[in-house]
């Protein structure tokens, strides 16, 4: 199956960053957000979207916001969602774990890291 990826970060050099790890493991469609209530946005326009991407820190909106949001919307609840963030204390992780992220990367990751992750979530 296809994927479509949205990929939220405030940072227009992290999108690019994993954008660029995307298609280099093999992936070409994206759609890109500055922050959480974009996020949301774009996936209400866009419903051929069909993983999620995000940063936790953001203005506006937070990846963990974002996540909840997702999350309690019937017509995105399923959502695979993968959490690339700085943060990495053990507090942090069980948070976001808890507002069901799929699973969870922290920053600096290697092309190998963030492919080993989406594989997971999308073999469960």
């Amino acid at each position: 199956m296809n994927r479509k990826f949205l990929v939220v970060d405030d940072s227009v050099t992290m999108r690019r960053i994993v954008v660029n790890t995307l298609k280099s493991i093999g992936y070409d469609q994206f759609v890109e957000a500055q922050d959480g209530k974009d996020a949301l946005d774009k996936l209400v326009s866009d419903t051929e979207i069909n993983f999620v991407i995000t940063d936790w820190n953001m203005p506006v909106m937070s990846g963990l916001e974002l996540t909840k949001a997702i999350r309690s919307a019937d017509s995105t609840k399923a959502l695979p969602i993968l959490m690339v963030t700085t943060r990495g204390v053990k507090e942090d992780i069980v948070q976001a774990l808890q507002a069901k992220v799929s699973n969870y990367v922290v920053k600096p990751f290697t092309p190998q890291i963030l492919k080993d992750k989406i594989d997971l979530i999308l073999s469960n």
